[in-house]
């Protein structure tokens, strides 16, 4: 999967995004010529603000500050407690201003965003896609997300609000750059980025090590592990292969599956589908271990082996 969409100058041209509120956010509120309203306000929990002689609170989440500066001119000319009410609002604390990212990208943490931004700029941030990642990702909303889409829906309950967690399909928004998938994120979300199925070839074979599955619907199967694993050494015992798969119902977990190489190489056998995290072991003819030992010693390796890209 290319990353090359994934271009750092993306988060330039969004840094400049007006800043979103936050739950507990706190909040900088002046009322020019109007000292009983020009004070610091917290925004509360569940997202509002209440100002002296308003009746009713101020939704303050998810709207910027000129936007939360303008409903409270409204409200307070509404009210008939100022004529002409000249609002500014700062945000001077934010616990909320970040968004954390995770699985297979390089450097998964949280990071700081202020305002809109774009499921390719916060990819971006975490410096790519790991080798293992899949072609999926999520995003599970936060607060801020929850609010602006009520809003966008006209909710005045944005508690009911349905914000299911969106599923992006990374290799499509990869290759296509369809803007449509390049899903808005919002202060508070969570991205992750699926990894990737992986396969392990070990034993005697010229490259073994594991081999992520490209596509998540791609069949991987025994002969196609071999070609990617370069081929079987000339000391491979063709008659003793398996493949070790997790298994909860079997004894420790995990069952050995025979392989006939020998007659599926010749064509005289059902080439045997892999499934994710499956090991195919190929034993070695040269020493004297078991075969049993050698099995256990492939299964103890994969967690430190070499993951091949194709």
């Amino acid at each position: 999967m290319s990353q090359a969409t994934l271009a750092v100058g993306e988060v330039s041209q969004r840094q400049a995004q007006p800043l979103l509120i936050a739950s507990d956010d706190l909040l900088d509120i002046n009322v020019f010529d109007v000292p009983q309203f020009s004070r610091q306000y917290r925004v509360t929990p569940n997202g509002f603000i209440a100002l002296p002689l308003l009746q009713d609170p101020i939704e303050a989440v998810g709207r910027t500050p000129v936007q939360l500066s303008q409903a409270i001119a409204e409200r307070l000319r509404a009210a008939g407690l100022v004529n002409n009410p000249q609002v500014t609002v700062e945000v001077k604390e934010s616990r909320m201003h970040s968004v954390a990212v995770g699985g297979a990208v390089k450097k998964p943490q949280i990071y700081p965003i202020f305002g809109r931004t774009t499921l390719l700029d916060v990819l971006a941030q975490a410096e790519g896609l790991s080798e293992d990642a899949g072609t999926t990702a999520t995003i599970s909303r936060g607060e801020v997300a929850v609010r602006i889409m009520a809003q966008q829906h006209g909710d005045q309950s944005p508690a009911a609000t349905p914000v299911p967690t969106v599923t992006v399909d990374l290799k499509r928004l990869m290759e296509t750059s369809d803007p449509s998938l390049n899903y808005e994120v919002f202060p508070g979300d969570r991205v992750t980025v699926q990894r990737a199925g992986i396969i392990y070839v070990v034993g005697a074979v010229n490259r073994p090590g594991g081999f992520p599955l490209t596509d998540n619907v791609e069949e991987m199967t025994v002969l196609k592990a071999i070609a990617l694993a370069q081929d079987l050494k000339s000391t491979a015992i063709r008659n003793k292969a398996v493949i070790i798969r997790k298994n909860p119902q079997a004894p420790e977990g995990r069952e050995e599956i025979p392989v006939e190489l020998k007659r599926v190489l010749a064509g005289r056998a059902p080439d045997i589908a892999m499934l994710p995290n499956d090991i195919l072991f190929v034993p070695d003819s040269m020493g004297k271990k078991a075969l049993r030992r050698a099995a256990e010693a492939a299964i103890q390796v994969t967690t430190g082996v070499i993951i091949w890209r194709r």
